[in-house]
C-alpha cells in the first residue's frame, strides 16, 4: 500500500476530465464529481463514508507517483479540486499561486488535529485560515529480512553495504533517498551550504551500483522482499505492516541517524469549482472512523487524537506506532521544506542516470 497508502503504485498519468459545477455545502453533487488528486491507495471508501453517503460515486480519483510529479502536473495546468501533497511541498504549491486558503472554522475536527501538525509553519494563511490540512503521517526507514540480514547495524548505512549489492532498493524521491545520503555525510538536507550538494551526490554515487531499483512502487518492493529477491529496501510503515501480517520475517529499522517522519494532507486548488464539496470531503476524512481505519489498515498515523483514542493500545504496540506524534519526532528527522529542493532534484536525476 502506498506511502501513503503506500505511496504504493507508481502511476505516471493523471486523468483529466470535465470539472463539476459548484455545489452548496452539504448538497449532493448535481453534475460531475469532486476531483481528488492523490497517492494510490487513498481511494478506499472507508476513508470518506460520510461524503459518499451524501454523494454516492461522487469522487473522481487521479493518482500520482510522488508529490513532485503531482506538483509538475498541476503547475502545467491539470486542475483537480483537492490534492494530497506532503507538508514539505506546500510552500512550493503556494508560491506558484495554486492554492486557496482553507477556513479552519469550516473544518469540524480541526481542534482534534495534534498541535504539532496544526501549528506547522508554511501552512498558516492568517485570520484563522491555512493552506493545508494535515491528515496522515508516518515514517520512512529500512525494511529488511531478519532471516537474510543477520544482526545489521541499526544504521542507514545498510543501504550502502556492498555485501548485499543487487538485493536492495531505495525510494525514488528527492525527499527520501537524498535526505538520507545527506544525513550520512553530516550535512543539513534542508538548508545546505556551498559544496554540500556535491557531498550528497558523491554518497549517492556510491549507492547507485548497489541497488536494483529506485522506485515508489511499494507493491513490487513488498513482493520482492517476500520472495527474498530483495533483502532490504527503503519503505514506509505500510509495507512493514503488510508483510508482517503475511508472516514474512521483516523488521522496520530504527536507524541511529533517525527514521524520517513525514505528514501529508489536503489542499484546495485555487480554481476549484467544488469548494463546498471539498470541505465536506475533508471533514469526512477527519472523522474518527476514517483515521482509525488509516491506522489499523496501513500502520500510518492519523493527524487527529480522536482517531488514536479509538484504536486499542495493543494494536498500536503491534504496529510500533506511538499515540503521540511528538514522541516520534523526538527521535526522528521531520521532512520539512528543502531550500535547495530543485537543485537536489536535478542532482538526483543526474546521479540516477549515471552522471
Amino acid at each position: 500500500m502506498t506511502k501513503h497508502i503506500n505511496r504504493t503504485s507508481l502511476l505516471k498519468k493523471a486523468t483529466v476530465a470535465a470539472l463539476a459545477l459548484a455545489v452548496s455545502a452539504g448538497a449532493a453533487l448535481a453534475d460531475g464529481k469532486l476531483k481528488y488528486f492523490t497517492w494510490s491507495g487513498y481511494e478506499l471508501p472507508e476513508f470518506n463514508k460520510t461524503f459518499l453517503a451524501k454523494n454516492p460515486d461522487g469522487i473522481e480519483f487521479s493518482m500520482f507517483g510522488d508529490d513532485d510529479d503531482a506538483f509538475t502536473k498541476v503547475k502545467a495546468g491539470f486542475r483537480p479540486d483537492i490534492a494530497h501533497p506532503c507538508y514539505d511541498k506546500v510552500a512550493r504549491w503556494n508560491k506558484e499561486g495554486l492554492l486557496q486558503p482553507i477556513d479552519t472554522k469550516r473544518i469540524k475536527n480541526w481542534d482534534s488535529i495534534f498541535p504539532v501538525f496544526r501549528n506547522l509553519p508554511d501552512i498558516q494563511a492568517g485570520d484563522g485560515k491555512v493552506w493545508f490540512v494535515p491528515w496522515d503521517w508516518g515514517n520512512t526507514s529500512i525494511l529488511y529480512r531478519t532471516d537474510l540480514v543477520e544482526n545489521p547495524e541499526q544504521s542507514w548505512n545498510l543501504l550502502w553495504d556492498k555485501k548485499y549489492a543487487g538485493r536492495m532498493a531505495t525510494i525514488d524521491a528527492v525527499h527520501d533517498t537524498p535526505i538520507v545520503a545527506a544525513l550520512l555525510v553530516g550535512v543539513n538536507p534542508f538548508d545546505m551550504k556551498e559544496g554540500d550538494i556535491d557531498k550528497v551526490a558523491a554518497k549517492l554515487r556510491e549507492q547507485r551500483p548497489l541497488v536494483t531499483a529506485y522506485t515508489t512502487d511499494m507493491t513490487s518492493v513488498e513482493q520482492s522482499l517476500s520472495s527474498g529477491e530483495l533483502v532490504a529496501a527503503m519503505t514506509w510503515n505500510a509495507s512493514a505492516n503488510a508483510l508482517k501480517k503475511q508472516g514474512v520475517k521483516v523488521e522496520f529499522m530504527k536507524p541511529k541517524e533517525g527514521m524520517l517522519t513525514w505528514t501529508c494532507g489536503f489542499v484546495i486548488l485555487k480554481d476549484s469549482t467544488n469548494v463546498d464539496a471539498a470541505y465536506d470531503f475533508i471533514n469526512s476524512r477527519l472523522e474518527t472512523d476514517s483515521g482509525k481505519y488509516l491506522i489499523e489498515a496501513y500502520g500510518y498515523g492519523s493527524s487527529t487524537s480522536t482517531a488514536f483514542a479509538a484504536v486499542p493500545k495493543e494494536t498500536l504496540d503491534a504496529i510500533q506506532l506511538p499515540a503521540d506524534p511528538e514522541a516520534v519526532l523526538k527521535t526522528t528527522i521531520f521532512t520539512g521544506p528543502m531550500k535547495q529542493n530543485d537543485d537536489m532534484a536535478k542532482m538526483f536525476e543526474k546521479v540516477k542516470a549515471g552522471g
